[in-house]
Parts: structure tokens; C-alpha cells; sequence
């Protein structure tokens, strides 16, 4: 690889405060005995990272509070070699929390607060209107608000750039069918597939693709990933079995790393293999970021795997 692909992450950051115990307790119960760590967090800020671990040149666009949670996680960025650039400060806002229980089978519960991300702006996304023109491809979440996402969908339209939307966490409202219709790549897993289309089956898939949807990504974990596209039927791509540790971030892995390969020029079939290999890797270790693999070891685990 010469020249480091370009992605452009438009997202959340948060400060992951974990416990992990035995087992998740059950409503009303309390579970004693657990370890608890902190790390960074934020579907954003992991696909940024994800995507910058998987060898890509990322510039993320986000809004920090300005707290210590803020001023730990920019600090974090850089040392990803992450353009800050345009990461927007909130005096008046706390910075993005995740309260996260894990049990030893690598299951979650998850609560956020998200603080400063809510702020947000159309106006402080299009002053990254030249980075998003030049990217390889432009990533999205829901942890924003959807304005914000909107206008960085439509900076990207604008210059041709590829859209990669995951839409997590699942929305409480119907997509607008003119946002829709400007996405490249919808990644979701099966919950958000049955909260939009209103069905996990692959058929419900077809009403995305009908609203305009280039590709339909169906994440499922170990058993891989599924898309959907013009062809007559559902590609699988295979996952990979490991031993889960912390399921926290898996999606995060797989939608940056999918982002950094599409970017580098990868075919569509073989950048979902090495989604699945990072989403793999992630399991395996505690955290969100920390869990993040890099590229080299991405494309080993994928080699030596059969992809």
C-alpha cells in the first residue's frame, strides 16, 4: 500500500466505564464481585479508531465537552495518528458516559448519557466539508443527532465519496427515504434490520435496497455477515469462531475496518471477509478502542484462516 486511503468518521465519543462480572444481573438484582475499568468508548470514536488501526488516514468530526473525559479522549486520537481538526468543544456540556455491564461470556448490557454529542451542529460539520471531499469513504452513526448526520451524508454526495451508515443505535423513527437513498453501505446488525425494516429476514432487506439502498451489510457475529445488493440472492460471508471475552465494540470493529478497506480500493466480498476477521480479533480482548486490532494482525488472523 503507498498512500494511506482516507476515511472520514462524522460521530460520537464516550468514556466507557465497565464492570464485568459473573453474569448480567436481572432487573432489580444486584451482582456483587465484579472488576471495573474504564476505556475509550463511542461508536464513533471505535469506528475512527478501527478504521485508522486498519491503515487508514481518518479525520473525525465529533463534539467533546470540556471536561477530563474530553481533553483523555483527544489526547487518545492523537495518538492514533486521528486528525482532531475538527473535534468541537462544549464548555456547557459533559462529555459522552457508557455504563457498561460485561459478563464472562463476553454478553452486555449497555446505558449512555451522550452528553455533548447531542450538540453536535450541521454548521461544525460542513467546516469539514474539504476533509469529507477528500475521503475514501465517509462513516456514520446515530449516536448524533440526525441533522448532523445528514449534512455529512450530503458533503459526501456531493464530492462522490462512498457512504458506510450504521445505524446504531437503532433509530425510534423511520429512516427519511431521502437519507436512505444516498446510502452506499447500510451495516446493522439484526436487531436495528428488524427495528428499520421491520423484520431480521433477508426479504425485508429488499425494501432497503428498493428505497435505494446501494448494499444491505446484515452483521450476525460469528455466523458472519450477509449482503444484499442488485444480485438475485444473499451473500454469506463467513465469521470466524473465537473465544469471547467482551463483545463491546465488535460492530464498531467491523463497520471501521470495512470503511478502511472499501477506502484502499478492496472488492466489496473481500473487505467484509477482513470486517469479520477485526470484528473477531475485537472479541477476544476487553474495551472498546483497546479491543480495536490493527491491520497486520487483521490480515494474518484472516490469512491463516482461509480468507
Amino acid at each position: 500500500m503507498s498512500a494511506k486511503p482516507r476515511v472520514a468518521v462524522v460521530g460520537s465519543s464516550n468514556t466507557d466505564m465497565v464492570i464485568r462480572s459473573q453474569r448480567l444481573p436481572r432487573p432489580g438484582e444486584s451482582v456483587v464481585a465484579g472488576q471495573f475499568y474504564m476505556a475509550a468508548g463511542g461508536k464513533g470514536a471505535n469506528q475512527a479508531v478501527a478504521a485508522a488501526r486498519a491503515g487508514a488516514a481518518v479525520t473525525f468530526v465529533a463534539k467533546l465537552g470540556t471536561d477530563i473525559f474530553g481533553d483523555q479522549a483527544v489526547a487518545g486520537f492523537r495518538r492514533e495518528g486521528i486528525e482532531c481538526r475538527w473535534i468541537a468543544r462544549d464548555p456547557t456540556t459533559p462529555s459522552g458516559i457508557a455504563l457498561i455491564l460485561v459478563a464472562e461470556d463476553g454478553e452486555n448490557l449497555i446505558s449512555v448519557a451522550l452528553g455533548s454529542n447531542l450538540k453536535l451542529t450541521p454548521a461544525e460539520v460542513d467546516r469539514a466539508a474539504d476533509a469529507i471531499a477528500r475521503a475514501g469513504a465517509l462513516v456514520v452513526q446515530l449516536e448524533v443527532r440526525l441533522p448532523a448526520v445528514r449534512k455529512a451524508v450530503a458533503l459526501a454526495r456531493r464530492s462522490g465519496v462512498p457512504v458506510v451508515f450504521n445505524p446504531a443505535p437503532a433509530p425510534t423513527r423511520p429512516l427519511p427515504k431521502t437519507l436512505l437513498r444516498q446510502i452506499d453501505y447500510l451495516v446493522l446488525n439484526e436487531t436495528e434490520m428488524e427495528v428499520i425494516a421491520g423484520s431480521a429476514e433477508f426479504t425485508a432487506a429488499r425494501g432497503l435496497l428498493d428505497a435505494g439502498v446501494g448494499h444491505v451489510v446484515l452483521t450476525r457475529g460469528k455466523r458472519g455477515a450477509v449482503v444484499l445488493d442488485g444480485t438475485p440472492r444473499p451473500r454469506l460471508i463467513p465469521g470466524y469462531k473465537v473465544k469471547a471475552v467482551d463483545a463491546v465494540g465488535a460492530g464498531d470493529a467491523f463497520v471501521g475496518t470495512l470503511a478502511a478497506f472499501l477506502a484502499e480500493g478492496r472488492p466489496l466480498d473481500d473487505a467484509l471477509r477482513l470486517a469479520n476477521a477485526a470484528a473477531a480479533l475485537s472479541v477476544t480482548r476487553k474495551g472498546a478502542q483497546p479491543s480495536m486490532p490493527r491491520r497486520a494482525e487483521v490480515l494474518r488472523f484472516a490469512s491463516s484462516h482461509g480468507s
